[in-house]
């Protein structure tokens, strides 16, 4: 089967392209132009140049590709929410109508856990309405789902979104490698009490939910929560991350509400005025300082869903990686 992925440079790509070889398929690959593609073609992969936000360039892409894989997006960038929904919304729009027209088989979108909003403190299922943070990331990816799930109720083309928890694993310099740089050299710090639960999930445990959103016969039409339903509380993750690079627990511990009402301002003022990322930001207090936990209880039943792999095993697994 020829399968075609957007973000495979990425972190959670890199892995589900290997996953994808193991089981022989014939994988394409639609990278930018500035992007190092070599990893992927030393996997055997196609790779093809092009940009989701250029509908013209995604012609070959597309071209007898049965299976598309979507998770290329804008994040962990310090840009406008027109430049987010760019990319995030009118992307996903440019590559859904390309595979529909392409007569590809089933799209698999990537949306966001944080598409519901971040610190309810209780199990979140897919039912829950999308009420996303004021952040460009958060607010862009709620859009963009809600577009999919437009498109899919008249599209001929088997659709299932995934709404993938925070991930994490060998190889991510965005998550892992901040908290265990911080960490090993002293400098963490613990927001509020440090019993609210992190949205984290091992890379390894996400590529399962999207090879069963890809293959899975029931998949279609659904969207599922993807992720680990057993999370670590912050103080629980930052101790084991310490241990795990020879760093330091952290002892200190900053009020929530403040650091959180602190990020606001800076947003609003420092940042606007500077242009520059504040040292925290909103969405950054909210993911590791307020309790965020998801079902995946539907993902269980209908496609047999079940991570394989502990919270804390997957941490001395990337410390691996982190520590060379």
């Amino acid at each position: 089967m020829r399968v075609l992925l957007t973000g495979a440079t990425g972190l959670l790509g890199g892995h589900l392209v290997k996953a994808l070889r193991e089981r022989d398929e014939r994988v394409r690959a639609l990278v930018l132009p500035a992007e190092d593609a070599r990893s992927l073609e030393a996997l055997g992969v196609e790779v093809v140049c092009g940009d989701i936000t250029e509908a013209g360039a995604l012609t070959a892409a597309v071209q007898e590709s049965e299976l598309v894989f979507h998770l290329a997006g804008m994040m962990g960038v310090w840009r406008p929410l027109a430049d987010y929904h760019h990319v995030n919304v009118e992307g996903t729009r440019n590559l859904y109508k390309a595979a529909m027209e392409a007569g590809v088989r089933r799209f698999v979108h990537t949306s966001s856990h944080t598409v519901y909003g971040l610190g309810y403190g209780r199990f979140l299922t897919e039912d829950e309405p999308l009420r996303p943070d004021n952040d460009p990331y958060s607010l862009s990816k709620a859009e963009g789902d809600r577009l999919v799930r437009r498109l899919m109720l008249t599209s001929p083309m088997e659709t299932v979104i995934i709404r993938p928890g925070t991930f994490f694993g060998p190889g991510d310099k965005l998550h892992f490698a901040r908290m265990a740089e911080k960490l090993r050299r002293g400098r963490g710090v613990i927001l509020g009490r440090g019993d609210n639960h992190l949205p984290f999930c091992y890379v390894d445990d996400i590529v399962q939910g999207y090879l069963l959103a890809g293959y899975h016969p029931q998949a279609p039409g659904n969207v599922y929560n993807i992720t680990n339903d057993q999370p670590l509380t912050q103080l629980e993750m930052f101790n084991e991350i310490a241990d795990a690079v020879g760093g330091e627990r952290p002892r200190l511990h900053l009020p929530y509400q403040p650091i959180r009402l602190g990020a606001i301002c800076a947003e609003k003022l420092v940042a606007r005025m500077t242009r520059t990322r504040p040292l925290v930001t909103e969405l950054g207090a909210l993911m590791f300082g307020s309790d965020n936990k998801h079902s995946i209880e539907k993902a269980r039943r209908e496609l047999g869903y079940a991570p394989q792999v502990d919270l804390r095993e997957g941490i001395q697994l990337a410390a691996q990686w982190f520590n060379g």
